[in-house]
């Protein structure tokens, strides 16, 4: 294959918001690692992007006489690839459904791919896992945890745990990258592989069941209790209770409380005794907030917790409801249980309802945050949140002082 090109499906780029706010499609984690990731490591590339205009200074697109435009939001096959590999120039793949899977094509495309960019265009059959919605990042997490594990594991030996006071069940599921420190915890991979990235580190008291994930750098602390299907993406430092869910990186759960059924975006603060619901008590589906539709859409799942997009920061002891989408860049305390929906760069909740985030302000935390790891906040960041802010001011207005 030549020059791999992940291009955001409008629809779905649309579908996976907040998060596609602050990144390609396939820049969302999902197992252990991002999608852009796995296409990396199968194909031994660099892949380049075609997404929104304000995010092409971050993520550029780069094409050359031959390219293959691959829908950002489909996890790589084996099956998939020699798909690709054999496509001829001008022909793409589609799925039964009428999703678009890739293009091969000499033309350097500025938009994502239409069935109009080429004549002949292949159904591919074989089963997928692509993020078609919000819910679909956690659904899939546990499947992509063991595919990944074993992408990244084929061939190589585990370093030792060599800690006397940690307790392994099926260690050979178990993988520990260098760098990584385990004390006096548990880790029970019996019903699925638990990966643990460099440098990563496991303090006293944790139990962890498999699938799960732990990468580079990051940290569960004392105590926790680290249920299956969940990801803990780099430099994450999280603790009490956290189950079938995703921290995409950079972001803070330091203390008790709950988290289910949840993707926490980058360099988010949850504050101590933060809890979220992921079933309601009368055992309906969960309704979440549509960015397509403006209103809340019905799921047909009975677990759905809360989508946090990026730099949102959360006071000590709040409470999220069944289904919360937070916005980007909000910054969320009050007591009760907070709206549905909080858009972007939001400033309070509970009874007093939100605000307006004052925009300068919110930058200059957003710069704070990524300083306190001793990363710089640059230009490109910050023309970026000054794009969202810009987007979303309408909803803001909308939703100030309303619940949904």
């Amino acid at each position: 294959m030549h020059n791999l090109i992940l291009f955001d499906d409008p629809t779905i780029r649309t579908a996976l918001l907040p998060f596609t706010f602050t990144r390609p499609v396939s820049e969302i984690r999902i197992g252990i690692c991002t999608i852009t990731e796995k296409w990396a490591v199968r194909l031994q590339t660099t892949p380049s992007f075609l997404t929104d205009l304000y995010l092409q200074i971050k993520y550029p697109r780069r094409t050359i006489h031959d390219n293959f435009f691959v829908n950002g939001a489909v996890c790589p096959t084996n099956a998939l690839i020699n798909a690709l590999n054999g496509l001829k120039p001008e022909s793409g793949l589609v799925t039964a459904e009428g999703v678009l899977l890739a293009l091969r094509t000499e033309k350097p495309l500025e938009t994502a791919p239409s069935t109009d960019d080429a004549g002949t265009w292949d159904v591919f059959g074989e089963p997928l896992t692509i993020l078609k919605d919000l819910p679909s990042i956690f659904v899939h997490n546990g499947e992509q945890i063991r595919t990944d594990f074993e992408l990244l594991t084929v061939g190589r030996t585990s370093q030792p745990i060599t800690d006397p006071h940690t307790r392994c069940y099926a260690p050979e599921n178990i993988f520990v990258e260098e760098g990584a420190v385990i004390r006096a915890a548990v880790l029970n991979a019996e019903n699925g592989p638990i990966y643990i990235g460099k440098n990563a580190l496991i303090q006293e008291g944790t139990v962890m069941l498999g699938p799960f994930a732990l990468c580079d750098n990051a940290t569960v602390n004392w105590g926790g209790k680290m249920r299956s299907n969940t990801t803990i993406g780099p430099y994450s430092k999280v603790g009490g209770e956290v189950g079938n869910s995703v921290f995409l990186g950079y972001s803070n759960k330091g203390h008790d409380g709950f988290l289910g059924n949840s993707v926490i975006g980058e360099w988010c603060n949850l504050g101590a005794n933060t809890n979220n619901s992921n079933l309601k008590n009368d055992y309906t589906n969960v309704n979440l907030y549509s960015y397509a539709t403006n209103r809340l859409e019905n799921t047909g799942r009975l677990f759905c917790g809360l989508m946090m997009g990026d730099y949102t920061k959360v006071g000590i002891s709040t409470m999220f409801n069944t289904g919360t989408v937070v916005g980007v860049n909000a910054n969320v305390f009050g007591a009760g249980f907070q709206p549905k929906h909080i858009p972007s760069f939001s400033w309070g909740g509970g009874a007093e309802g939100f605000t307006e985030y004052r925009l300068e302000k919110a930058l200059q935390v957003a710069r704070e945050t990524i300083g306190r790891r001793g990363l710089d906040f640059d230009e490109v960041e910050e023309t970026i949140l000054r794009e969202v802010h810009r987007q979303t001011v309408n909803r803001r207005q909308e939703e100030a002082g309303e619940e949904i």
